[in-house]
């Protein structure tokens, strides 16, 4: 047996016990997200931009710019110099009237066909007239209907744009969106009682083109409407959607105003 002091002495000599310990899983819960304070209270959050977000629309509408007629002529000679004599002399009439109402040598174009037929020489000739001005293209056609008569055929004018002409419509009706917008927009601030800031975005939304349209058409040929009708079929129409964003202005001080 071991003596009571040497159990004792062993005793104390063993390393005591490691306490106990206790462990606990919780649901992880995350805190409440900052309450802004109220207005007038220290640390206001920072307000958004002050803006107004508004849209606008235009509508606009360009007559031709540009008339095209055609004139057909031609002779049957037993001979052919007799053919062709008698086509030049109106072909040379023809331009030199046209040269008078200021229209360049580049708008005419003119295309021969020399051709047999049977024991004759037939010669045809069709002269092409780009007019840029309505009024003088009417006084050399009724010139020539006047000098020519039969012996020339002249159709009814072809109304069209050039490509400058929709360009500038299509700039023309932007632009009045654009200012449509502002109005728009100055008029919203007004009423708040606030002035209306530059700009910070601009943009076009929607854009449509179509051609022209003839008020109580009835069905009938092409040939038969009169040169108004013609115009205005050939008017082209063009529409502008822009959205814009503008910054909103404090209200104006008075004194700053009297200064």
């Amino acid at each position: 047996m071991v003596p009571r002091r040497a159990a004792a002495a062993m005793a104390r000599a063993q390393p005591a016990p490691p306490p106990a310990r206790v462990f606990a899983e919780l649901d992880a819960v995350p805190a409440p997200a900052p309450v802004p304070a109220p207005l007038g209270r220290a640390g206001p959050p920072v307000p958004p931009g002050r803006e107004v977000h508004v849209s606008g629309s235009a509508e606009l509408s360009a007559r031709p710019d540009r008339a095209r007629v055609s004139l057909r002529l031609g002779s049957r000679k037993e001979a052919a110099g007799a053919a062709r004599s008698s086509v030049s002399r109106r072909l040379e009439y023809i331009a030199h009237s046209a040269r008078l109402r200021g229209v360049p040598e580049e708008n005419m174009t003119v295309t021969e066909d020399f051709s047999r037929v049977e024991n004759t020489y037939q010669m045809e000739a069709e002269v092409s007239i780009i007019f840029s001005d309505f009024g003088k293209m009417q006084t050399v056609c009724n010139q020539l209907t006047e000098k020519l008569g039969t012996a020339v055929t002249i159709s009814p004018p072809h109304f069209y744009h050039t490509p400058e002409a929709i360009d500038t419509l299509r700039c023309q009706v932007c632009v009045a969106a654009v200012g449509n917008t502002q109005r728009k927009a100055q008029e919203v601030c007004r009423l708040f009682g606030q002035s209306l800031g530059k700009p910070l975005l601009i943009k076009e939304e929607e854009t449509k083109e179509w051609g022209g349209h003839i008020d109580n058409y009835l069905p009938r040929s092409p040939d038969s409407l009169t040169l108004q009708e013609r115009i205005q079929s050939a008017t082209a129409y063009a529409s502008s959607r822009v959205f814009a964003v503008f910054e909103i202005k404090g209200k104006e001080n008075r004194k700053n105003k009297l200064l």
